[in-house]
């Protein structure tokens, strides 16, 4: 699918800025289950989650046609299988993820050095300036797309525009499969009619906020002075503020040193169980460990976070003398800190685990190599 409109040369009248930035978001379209269709020719077509199919098991990634009945990563597989009684669940096989991720960004840096990566199937490019020296970036995004299916046999969507935001919103605009463009001259009008949800940034609970202070799409948080959003939202009223204009000065970041490293779930149901919260926090523990593991770190720092259906957050830290060595020490620690949540006062809407306090300074192969494993 092609855009038809490209950003290549500046727009005169565009703003302040002389020269616009180029900025493609790129974003696999259902990673995990797409690959699993991939290597499986039986599975394709139909309703897959990767994840597990147990009574606690809880849903990964789920296919397009899964998603079609309702099924979402993070969701209890009993009420996926609920939504999709025909539906294929799949073992996760995170080194094929992350094998067929080394792929893709190889592919990313034959056009530019300034990628940065947010998991294993997405990232941000910087191609102002790059290696080819093509002037349009939606022809650099084309031809990316077309290099990962040729490469891969997966598809990938593209967002480009002037900077990271709407580039970010550019790539969910036509998933899947699918490129799209915002302009200099259509950026401020684009973010006026987006309903508020849709704002990269703001979440369930933010949004609830924003409606009830008569916010509902992108022209009414416009309307907004910054002193307002401030007073209501803090510091990210400033943020707010800049993406209702279209305005969004954040740098895509290819060397960001990476000083923990997290994964967190948001259930479509509450969590009321130790038994349930403990199938839930497996798939964290693996997303966590496996990058570490394999960069050859040592973390120091176990911290679980747990939110609670009234959106009351707390964490839960332990910190040993000597960095994890085991992926069993580090199941071990999280699971006690679990331990210590429950019974709950209220339903678990949300688990999270992280490790930090890395016992030494990684080096920079090895920062660059973490980056690109996560």
């Amino acid at each position: 699918m092609r855009a038809s409109t490209t950003l290549g040369e500046p727009v005169p009248g565009a703003g302040a800025v002389a020269r616009p930035r180029k900025i493609i978001h790129i974003d696999m379209d259902a990673f995990y289950a797409s690959v699993e269709q991939r290597d499986n020719p039986e599975l394709r077509g139909k309703p897959v989650a990767v994840g597990g199919a147990r009574e606690r098991g809880v849903v990964a990634a789920a296919s397009y046609e899964a998603r079609a009945f309702g099924v979402r990563s993070a969701m209890p597989s009993v009420t996926a299988r609920r939504k999709c009684p025909e539906l294929l669940f799949v073992a996760p096989r995170f080194e094929v993820y992350r094998d067929v991720s080394r792929q893709i960004r190889a592919i990313f840096a034959a056009y530019t050095p300034l990628v940065e990566p947010l998991s294993l199937d997405e990232a941000y490019l910087d191609v102002t300036e790059n290696r080819k020296q093509i002037a349009s970036a939606t022809r650099i995004a084309e031809e990316i797309r077309e290099s990962i299916r040729a490469e891969t046999g997966l598809t990938a969507s593209a967002g480009v525009s002037y900077n990271k935001f709407l580039a970010k919103i550019a790539s969910d605009h036509r998933k899947p499969d699918g490129l799209f463009v915002i302009t200099p001259q259509l950026g401020p009008s684009f973010v006026e009619t987006l309903e508020i949800g849709r704002f990269h940034g703001i979440g369930p609970v933010t949004r609830a906020k924003m409606n009830q202070l008569g916010i509902v799409t992108g022209f009414d948080l416009r309307r907004q002075s910054l002193e307002f959003l401030e007073r209501h939202f803090g510091k990210a009223g400033a943020y707010f503020y800049s993406i209702a204009r279209g305005v969004d000065e954040r740098p895509v970041c290819a060397n960001r040193v990476r000083k923990s490293l997290g994964a967190e779930n948001t259930f479509s149901q509450d969590i009321f169980t130790f038994d349930a919260a403990q199938a839930a926090l497996t798939p964290l523990l693996e997303r966590v460990w496996e990058p570490c593991e394999r960069a050859g770190f040592a973390a120091r720092t176990v911290t679980l976070k747990v939110k609670f259906s009234n959106f009351r957050q707390i964490t839960r830290a332990h910190t040993k003398a000597e960095g994890l060595r085991t992926r069993q020490d580090f199941e071990a620690i999280a699971r006690s800190l679990l331990a210590t949540v429950f019974p709950a006062p209220r339903g678990v809407r949300l688990l999270g685990v992280t490790l930090s306090s890395f016992q030494a300074e990684p080096s920079a192969a090895e920062t660059s190599q973490l980056r690109l494993l996560i």
